[in-house]
């Protein structure tokens, strides 16, 4: 007892000195000078600072954290670090293959409820499923943030949006408007399970090599989207993503016109018109993005070897 006391002020303790290491790097950030000759010198300290930021960081994902708005509201003040390697590569893994044997029931689901059973009940089924889904995806990627997982930007908001607009489908009463987007969204769902099977193998690969070569953290996940890393061999997987990003804005669209149906009276359709116009902004844009930082990184290499 007395050892595990010692253990918790002693993290208490290094948690508190990264934080002020924290604030003295950032007033350093936040430092300026007009003086040219010290470009080069600002220009390394700089460098020196992104490398200690990256150095805190992974000594962190060692200490207990507080969990966070989201955690604490969903688990309670429940101390959610692993404190070993080998548990925090377990649960990542096991996250890994959560996603990917959901992605084939989702899939094999959207096909039931399109081709087979055109009833209420199974595409009730399906959309509580999917709510179930991504609720926990967004729980157990809260918990892998927590342990060190570098998840950012619009990548981490995405599956609450996600969630958000399953749980309007699940609401959505039966009626004419229901069935005139019915046969679209389930074709749209096959089709995001589709791309979301392949972005898994693709991303794995290029994670695995990328791991074994020294230049990805060991906790980085597949993403439903695209990143920097995945540059490498990219031939044929953005054609699939943008695809998929205009079929949404596809579905927006139609659920504006279908809002804007003398017979529509539910509040469902133009909220999911919102929603699905939400998720094609995120997801085309921050690929856009990421695709023209990449763009920039390539040119900036032949400039400096030319």
């Amino acid at each position: 007892i007395q050892k595990l006391e010692e253990l918790t002020n002693l993290q208490a303790t290094c948690s508190s000195a990264i934080s002020k290491q924290r604030k003295c790097l950032k007033d350093l950030r936040c430092a300026k000078t007009c003086d040219e000759k010290e470009l080069k010198l600002i220009s390394d300290i700089k460098t020196q600072i992104r490398e200690k930021e990256n150095v805190f960081f992974d000594m962190e994902a060692y200490l207990p954290k507080k969990n966070g708005l989201y955690l604490n509201l969903v688990l309670g003040n429940v101390n959610v670090t692993l404190l070993s390697n080998q548990a925090k590569f377990a649960y990542k893994d096991e996250y890994e293959k959560f996603k990917l044997y959901m992605t084939i029931i989702l899939m094999f689901g959207a096909i039931t409820c399109l081709f087979f059973l055109n009833c209420r009940v199974t595409d009730e089924i399906f959309n509580f499923l999917l709510v179930w889904y991504y609720c926990t995806l967004t729980i157990r990627e809260s918990i892998l943030m927590c342990n060190g997982s570098r998840i950012k930007g619009w990548w981490v908001s995405h599956h609450y949006v996600s969630t958000f607009l399953s749980g309007v489908m699940l609401t959505w009463p039966e009626g004419l408007m229901y069935q005139m987007f019915r046969s679209q969204f389930l074709a749209f769902s096959i089709y995001q399970s589709f791309v979301q099977f392949l972005q898994y193998y693709y991303q794995s690969g290029c994670l695995y090599r990328l791991r074994a070569l020294g230049e990805r953290n060991q906790l980085d996940l597949t993403v439903e989207g695209f990143q920097s890393w995945m540059w490498r061999g990219l031939t044929f997987l953005l054609p699939f993503l943008f695809f998929g990003h205009f079929w949404q804005l596809y579905n927006s669209v139609t659920l504006f016109r279908l809002a804007g149906h003398e017979d529509c009276k539910e509040w469902q359709v133009f909220m999911l018109a919102l929603t699905f116009l939400v998720l094609f902004l995120g997801n085309f844009l921050t690929t856009l993005k990421v695709v023209h930082q990449k763009f920039q990184k390539n040119h900036e290499k032949v400039q400096k070897s030319d």
